[in-house]
Order: C-alpha cells, then structure tokens, then sequence
C-alpha cells in the first residue's frame, strides 16, 4: 500500500532543489515512489493512505555523539525513575552502577527511542560495544565516521547549536532511495532551528514509521 505523508511545507535539505509548500512524500514499501505537492500527488494515487503531519517535512537528522550517548552514558528504565531519575547518567553515578553488557544493550535500545523523537536517523562515531551495535542496526539508523570529537557537551537534540544543513546527513530523499526523513511540529526552516529537534512528530526509516508523537 502507498501512503503520503503530507505537511505544510517540504525542505529537501539541498540548495539545489527548492522547497515545497503543502509538500508530500509517498512512500511505496521501504522506498520514496514521489516527492512535490499534496494536491499533485494525492490526485495521481487516491488510493493511497494519507497521514497528514503539522509542520514541515526535513531529512532525518545525523547525532554527532553517538559514543557519548550509548556507550558512556546510562538511559535510565521508567521503572528506575524514582531511584535514578529520567536523564541519562554518566561521570561517578554510572560508575557507580552494574553495568553489563545486557544492560548496556537495554539502555541503548532506549537511547535511540529518544534520538528517534529527535528526527534522529544516523549517528556518528565509532561504536564498539556489540549490544550497542545492535540496538542501533535493529533500528536502522545508520552509522558513520567521524574525523574529531564534536565540540560541546553531547546532546540529544542534533540542532543544538547546529544549522539544519550541518545536522543533514544526507538530503531528502528523491524516487526510488530508501524512504527515510523527519516531520518537525515548525512553520519553517527558522523556526526548527530555534525550537530545536525536540519539535518533532515523527520519523520515518526505511519506510517505518519508527516515531510518532500525535
């Protein structure tokens, strides 16, 4: 089945390809099959399943600190929140804590939920734990190098301290490429970068719709 996912604006993230107010993606499977307005694409498949998001749609974002968040840092469970709190812990408190590899594994899966309801949909740096390795491929989100540790305290939202175009690791995908991107509750690409990652509503991986806030 198609589906079009529609918002009130498309950036394609590429100074090259303009952006598209009342844009659409359709998305066929795990791949792209149209990009461009609503009204053109919703006419040429009225049998597709549409899901109409606030905001705009981006490519997904790219998280510089992938080690830092991981595989150095502890994403508490729900049910530990009275004793260790929500925020991820690292210095003296995660020494301080069992740490196996089974853990480690738990917490990451729940590190990349929250980098997913940040449009996150690749990470940077070398990871070298093999649970963590797998939480991150079992939810596909992609992987790279990366040349010098990133300036600044790691953080989940990717556009701290970042432009949309620095935070883009690749541009929106065009027919026929793996159908992953972002939806961000912002008018445009001014408003993102000032309310920050943390806007988004969904984000979509290889056709997935791995995050949805409403």
């Amino acid at each position: 089945m198609l589906t079009i996912h529609a918002a009130d604006l498309l950036l394609p993230g590429d100074p090259r390809r303009p952006s598209v107010p009342g844009g659409a993606v359709v998305v066929a499977g795990r791949e792209v099959a149209a990009v461009g307005p609503y009204e053109e694409l919703a006419a040429r498949n009225p049998t597709a399943r549409v899901r109409r998001w606030p905001g705009l749609i981006a490519p997904g974002l790219r998280n510089p600190y992938g080690p830092e968040l991981l595989e150095q840092a502890y994403h508490p469970d729900p049910r530990e929140a009275a004793e260790l709190g929500t925020e991820p812990l690292t210095g003296d408190v995660l020494a301080g804590l069992a740490m196996t590899e089974a853990r480690w594994g738990a917490s990451a899966r729940r590190g990349v939920q929250r980098m997913l309801a940040h449009g996150t949909v690749a990470v940077a740096g070398a990871l070298r734990r093999p649970a963590v390795v797998d939480a991150v491929h079992r939810a596909g989100l992609a992987t790279e190098e990366r040349f010098a540790d990133p300036p600044g305290r790691a953080c989940l939202d990717p556009l701290a301290g970042r432009s949309l175009a620095e935070a883009v690791p690749t541009p929106l995908p065009l027919p026929g490429a793996e159908a992953t991107f972002a939806v961000f509750d912002a008018p445009d690409e001014a408003a993102l970068t000032t309310r920050g990652a943390a806007c988004c509503v969904a984000t979509v991986v290889a056709g997935r719709l791995v995050h949805r806030r409403r």
